[in-house]
């Protein structure tokens, strides 16, 4: 049973808010050591609106989830640009030779270069508090980063992912969440 400290939450030893520093992301088996940001899958509702006589209604519409976008740093081995370019590339893009290069990019092609994507927040033990699961995944933007002659930062890279829906897994206490056993589970539309 969780003991109220009232308005002295300082005083619980055992509170222990989320850290942002605390993830992993799995991408295309990208090292996650050269993952450096991401945001989690947010949506927006959208609305129909009725106006009737000088009233105007609205209702909820459809659910649309918005893009995540994960910057990454460019180390020389592995090349994250090359790793980037060949992921596009088994996504089915081919730069134009000749009018006989025909083939394009589907969903089925990104989602077997991508594979399953998921965000993982972790407490200070290393066990999972939180997981995200991006289905069909795919690559609608990258960008490789500004060269400057005044900066010494590392080159970062930014991919944006586009997907169908998410969910996310809860861990009550550290441990992995099984339907009933504390753990919450929400399903994307």
């Amino acid at each position: 049973m969780a003991q109220n400290y009232g308005p002295k939450f300082w005083a619980n030893i055992s509170a222990e808010p989320k850290r942002k520093y605390r993830f992993v992301l799995n991408l295309a088996g990208i090292d996650a050591w050269v993952i450096t940001k991401v945001n989690r899958p947010s949506f927006n509702v959208t609305e129909s609106e009725h106006t009737f006589y000088n009233h105007k209604f609205y209702y909820p519409g459809r659910v649309e989830w918005t893009t995540v976008d994960v910057t990454l740093v460019d180390p020389v081995d592995p090349d994250m640009t090359a790793t980037l370019s060949d992921i596009v590339a088994a996504s089915g893009y081919t730069p134009p030779t000749d009018s006989t290069t025909l083939s394009t990019m589907s969903k089925a092609k990104s989602a077997g270069a991508l594979g399953t994507v998921y965000i993982t927040q972790v407490d200070s033990d290393g066990n999972d508090l939180e997981k995200w699961t991006l289905w069909n995944s795919f690559i609608t933007e990258v960008k490789y980063g500004d060269l400057a002659y005044g900066d010494d930062e590392l080159t970062e890279l930014t991919v944006t992912l586009k997907y169908d829906w998410a969910r996310v897994e809860t861990m009550a206490d550290g441990s992995a969440a099984v339907a009933g056993s504390g753990g919450t589970e929400f399903f994307g539309v």
